[in-house]
Order: C-alpha cells, then sequence, then structure tokens
C-alpha cells in the first residue's frame, strides 16, 4: 500500500482517519547507529511494520529520524517511537512482541508512559533473563501485588496471570521480604476424565501441578529448584492440602482458582497469616466444574469487592503475550460463545411463546366446554 494518501481519499489508515493536504514533518535525534538498529530492527523489520501500518512516512537519516504526513498520525507516530527509545536508553532491547503491542496502543492513540511499562523488571532469573510486564495491563497487575495483600488476577489464556504472579513471589522470597513460597492449584481435570493414576500421592497430583513446576524451572533452573524445594522455602501442592493450616511470612499463588468451590475459595483466603500476600488467579472462560457448581472465584468478585486491601486485575486478549494466534484462537471462539448465547436466548424465548400461545389456547377450550355445559 501507498505509505501516504492525498486529498482526503479514506485508506487502511493506522486510525481510520481521512488524511488531509496539510503534511507535518517531525524529527527524532538517535543518540548513535546502534540505537536506529534496536528501534527498526536489525533489518528494519520493526520499521517495515510500522510502515504497513501507518499513513506516515519514516525517513531514516542517519541520526536522524523524520516522520512526515498528517500533523495527528504524526503526533502519535512520535511518541510511540520515542518511548520505545525509552525503553533502549534504560538498557532494555525491544522485542518484536514489544513492538507489535506499541503498534496496537497506538491504535488507540494511548502511548503515554509505555516505556515505563515495558522496563518495569520484576525478577531476573538465575540465566539472566528479566521477567518484566509486557503490557499496560500487566503492568498494573504487577503494581497492584506490589501495594496489596491480597490480589485476584483474572483474564483469557497466555496473559501471564500466573508467569507474573510466580515472579513476583520469586522477587519477595529472593529479597528476603518473605520466608517461603505456597503455590496450589484445584485438582480438576479439564473437561476429559485421566482415570486411575499409577502410583503414589505425590505422584497422582503431580500432573495438575506440572505448569508452576515448569514456570519456576524457567526462572530458577533444576539445580536451585530442587534446593529449595528441599529447604521448605519452596512448596508446590494441590488446594486440599491447604486446610488446616496458617501461611504467615508467606507469598501464596493460588492458580487456576475458577475451579475452586465455594468452600475452596473460602478455606484458601482464610488461610492468610501475619506478613503474608495472596495472588489469586483464574480465567473464568475456562471452568471445569462439574454442572450446576459455581465458581468460587466469580463468587469471590461479587463478594469481595470494593474490600479494603484485596484488589482486582482484569486482564484482556490485548495483553497476550504467547503466539499472536493466541489472541486470533480467544476472538473466535468469543464470536463463537455469543452466537451461541444469542441462539439459546432466541430459542428460549420461542419457547416460552409457544406454552403462552398453548396454555391461552387451552384456557379458551376449558371456557367453551364450560359454557357449553
Amino acid at each position: 500500500m501507498s505509505p501516504a494518501r492525498r486529498g482526503g481519499e479514506q485508506g487502511p489508515f493506522l486510525y481510520g482517519e481521512k488524511l488531509n493536504d496539510i503534511e507535518v514533518t517531525r524529527e527524532i535525534v538517535l543518540k548513535n547507529k546502534e540505537e536506529a538498529i534496536k528501534l527498526f530492527g536489525y533489518n528494519g523489520e520493526f520499521k517495515r511494520r510500522l510502515q504497513s501500518e501507518t499513513p506516515v512516512r519514516i525517513v531514516d537519516r542517519g541520526h536522524r529520524v523524520a516522520l512526515i504526513g498528517n500533523d495527528e498520525d504524526v503526533e502519535v507516530i512520535d511518541g510511540l517511537l520515542n518511548e520505545m527509545l525509552t525503553v533502549i536508553r534504560r538498557g532494555h532491547e525491544p522485542t518484536f512482541a514489544d513492538f507489535e503491542y506499541a503498534l496496537e496502543e497506538a491504535r488507540s492513540k494511548d502511548v503515554n508512559g509505555l516505556g515505563d511499562a515495558l522496563t518495569d523488571a520484576v525478577v531476573v532469573s538465575r540465566r539472566g533473563t528479566v521477567v518484566r510486564p509486557r503490557t499496560r495491563g500487566q503492568r498494573q497487575y504487577v503494581e497492584a501485588m506490589r501495594t496489596h495483600d491480597i490480589v485476584f488476577s483474572i483474564g483469557p489464556a497466555g496473559t501471564g496471570k500466573t508467569y507474573l504472579a510466580m515472579a513476583m513471589a520469586l522477587s519477595s522470597l529472593m529479597r528476603r521480604e518473605v520466608a517461603r513460597l505456597v503455590l496450589c492449584r484445584p485438582a480438576v481435570e479439564a473437561g476429559e476424565s485421566l482415570g486411575f493414576l499409577p502410583g503414589d500421592l505425590e505422584r497422582k497430583v503431580n500432573p495438575y501441578l506440572r505448569p508452576l513446576y515448569d514456570a519456576l524451572y524457567d526462572m530458577l533452573g533444576a539445580g536451585d529448584l530442587a534446593r529449595y524445594v528441599e529447604k521448605d522455602m519452596i512448596e508446590i501442592a494441590p488446594l486440599a492440602y491447604m486446610r488446616g493450616r496458617t501461611l504467615s511470612n508467606a507469598f501464596a499463588v493460588l492458580d487456576e482458582a475458577q475451579n475452586t468451590t465455594h468452600e475452596q475459595m473460602k478455606m484458601f483466603l482464610t488461610r492468610l497469616g501475619r506478613d503474608s500476600k495472596t495472588v489469586i488467579t483464574g480465567d473464568i472462560t475456562q471452568i471445569d466444574l462439574p454442572r450446576g457448581k459455581v465458581s468460587g472465584l466469580v463468587e469471590a468478585v461479587g463478594i469481595l469487592g470494593g474490600t479494603d486491601g484485596v484488589s482486582f486485575a482484569y486482564l484482556t486478549k490485548k495483553d497476550v503475550v504467547r503466539h499472536k494466534l493466541v489472541q486470533d484462537i480467544i476472538d473466535a471462539y468469543e464470536v463463537k460463545e455469543k452466537n451461541d448465547l444469542s441462539r439459546r436466548q432466541e430459542q428460549n424465548a420461542a419457547a416460552d411463546y409457544d406454552s403462552r400461545g398453548r396454555s391461552a389456547t387451552d384456557a379458551e377450550k376449558r371456557g367453551a366446554a364450560q359454557a357449553s355445559q
């Protein structure tokens, strides 16, 4: 597509607005060639991606970058690139996923503070990997965990609910803010029966807890993880093991909380002891409880909303940081579920109408029969 159109012609622009005849030019001054490479990608892939989505022309002039186009569009792209420069100048190298998210934010013309969101380190793993929020929603979630003792994180798959909770918990342990981590999940099968699993109790529940081990292994490595577990500084257990306990000086994480019952959620929340924090994560669109059972997570939203010291962080499909197709899959399922709901409502309305019609007809027949008598 052409990088810009004239004369008010409507095109597939970033913001869906008409471009007027007046063009403006803004310049961004870079410190060196390395900044240009990090800003636009080693092979210019970031620049090409931006040019394919926006009518603003980007002219690379060595240490100076010229932005040419409609005043409003240029202002937003100027803000986007300066926020990405903030990320670079704080010692981080933006990934393609970071750039895609920045582009998504630019579509809504809201790029202020993006650099802060992309450089807020939570923990540095033993492998040197920096775990940090990748979206504005994730940063708000991290901030909630820093400032509240109980945090509920609710959102679709791939939004980093569990991973960021584990990172915050590990960071607290490494800074000696807590003495141990307690990580648990309800042992509920995801829509299929696993039958009778072999082995002792530990081997039976291990498949349900494997995702928690995977996240910690990614941050700690096998050796450190085994050492922490051996010293009881990290405990990973089924939710049922929490009954009767008091979790003091601990950071507790309850994952897959949409599969808790009323009793289980109440039991877990009342385990909180002195100098402790807890994070509860879940996706209320993927409830695997038996039909008729109310999710403890869904219920807690209504019961605890507005309670001092309790925070609710809602993540959306904009916060998905897995493969881009995950966001598309979530969109597709949302459309289907809305269509199914509309169809059921129409069917129920039609059945109700037919029922009322039959009742009225029966009443008329009874009236006629009584009159004839």
